[in-house]
């Protein structure tokens, strides 16, 4: 059956390679990038490999939160439901450490960002049919650091992002206990996979970005997961596991999501 999926940071790496796949599938892709040119260039060639033309697209900097805002009105505003997101927008290395409210760029692109996009798109969401929800974290994993998270200290971009994938995947546990009618996995797609990011951070990779988009894929539509919801999938491994400690810790989860909200209220 064919399903209406969402997927944020798709002109490059495993989330173009995820939408290619699902778009030979027939479904109705909706793709997300931050470069307009960029992103309807996307669409074209995927539209020419997989011979569909249900594919569309919305533009936004995830390092923006206003743009975020006015990407998920115009989600809600154009589509009626969605059966999976993939929230696979990331970044670790960049020229700026923060964005314009002095947010860690790590912190919102990571984190922020798909947290905000998917709680103002909920009604769109739980319109869907078994809606699934695949959050990428990663084997970088760190506690949290509330002035971190807020933007008063600044540390390493290691320790920024390793803080960033722990923190979403606190979120996502936590986002499948508040919805129990949705699916929300969380998902290392695999350590130094030869994507763009990698090489430019890394210069080297460790499995092809097959690996990840393989998992994506499978985790967003594979009858092997309905009804999972609420657990972590290490592809390092191949199979869902233990994440950090803190993603089990409820006062830290609270103390998160409490942060959160101030943040994104202010």
């Amino acid at each position: 059956m064919s399903k209406t999926i969402l997927i944020t940071g798709s002109t490059d790496g495993i989330g173009k390679l995820t939408a290619i796949k699902l778009a030979k599938d027939g479904h109705s892709l909706y793709l997300h990038g931050r470069n307009v040119d960029k992103l309807e260039a996307t669409i074209a060639e995927i539209k020419e490999i997989s011979n569909n033309e249900n594919i569309h697209g919305f533009v936004a900097d995830f390092s923006d939160l206003k743009a975020v805002q006015k990407m998920a009105e115009e989600i809600s505003s154009q589509i009626s439901k969605i059966d999976v997101l993939i929230n696979n927008a990331g970044i670790y290395g960049s020229s700026q450490s923060q964005n314009m409210e002095g947010l860690d760029l790590r912190m919102v692109v990571n984190y922020l960002a798909p947290y905000k996009l998917t709680n103002e798109i909920l009604p769109v969401l739980k319109n869907g049919t078994a809606t699934r929800i695949i959050n990428l974290s990663s084997a970088a994993q760190s506690t949290v650091s509330k002035a971190v998270l807020m933007g008063e200290q600044q540390v390493m971009e290691q320790q920024t992002y390793a803080q960033s994938k722990l923190a979403l995947l606190m979120w996502s546990f936590y986002l499948a206990e508040e919805e129990p009618d949705l699916q929300v996995i969380s998902v290392n797609p695999g350590s130094l996979l030869n994507t763009k990011m990698v090489k430019e951070t890394f210069g080297h990779h460790n499995s092809e970005a097959d690996k990840g988009a393989n998992i994506l894929y499978d985790l967003a539509v594979s009858d092997e997961y309905n009804g999972v919801t609420g657990k972590y999938f290490d592809n390092d491994r191949g199979y869902f596991g233990n994440a950090h400690q803190d993603a089990y810790d409820q006062y830290k989860i609270d103390a998160l999501i409490s942060t959160t909200s101030d943040i994104l209220n202010k």
